[in-house]
């Protein structure tokens, strides 16, 4: 009889300790199935020059990060500040991944804001965003020498963020030979 009123017991304590655990993870720290991984492989036309396309393959040998935004999303408002005043230092260049967008509404969006991007590829049906496991903009990824994908930030970029995670891994893998 007693054990009877012990299983429930169990069962409340094993949600309660998994409840718990869940409470202390960080949303923003998804783990990505990229990291690790080359990143996939595009060929998009430029926002700014359709007539030219960018991909992945064009940044190989240099450290850099793709930042996935679009001109409907208010997060992506939020964080251009910060993106901006990175590709100002020169420390990393920052390649756009302009996301389920109209390339009109994209391209004013950059002329009010101003444009960090080396260059923002035009992913209008999201297929690209697909590929390399985007649910939601902005995103930002990391990406080294080699072209493997290094660290994905999901959100908006804030200087903390920028200061505690991604500049430290853009110096030290500018640092690897």
């Amino acid at each position: 009889m007693k054990a009877r009123y012990l299983i429930p017991l169990g069962i409340f304590l094993a949600l309660v300790i998994l409840l718990g655990v869940g409470l202390t993870l960080d949303p923003r720290e998804v783990p990505s199935p990229f990291i690790g991984k080359p990143a996939p492989e595009f060929r998009l036309p430029r926002l700014n020059q359709p007539d030219q396309t960018i991909g992945p393959g064009d940044m190989k040998g240099q450290v850099w990060l793709l930042n996935v935004w679009a001109s409907w999303c208010v997060s992506c408002r939020a964080e251009h500040k910060v993106v901006n005043a990175l590709a100002k230092t020169g420390e990393v260049t920052v390649v756009g991944l302009n996301y389920k967008d109209e390339p009109d509404d994209a391209r004013s969006w950059l002329a009010a804001l101003g444009n960090p991007y080396l260059a923002s590829a035009m992913d209008r049906e999201g297929r690209v965003g697909i590929d390399w496991g985007v649910y939601g903009v902005p995103e930002t990824f990391v990406i080294d020498r080699q072209g493997i994908i290094r660290y994905k930030h999901i959100g908006p970029i804030t200087q903390a963020s920028l200061q505690e995670k991604i500049l430290p891994l853009v110096r030290r893998l500018k640092g690897e030979s």
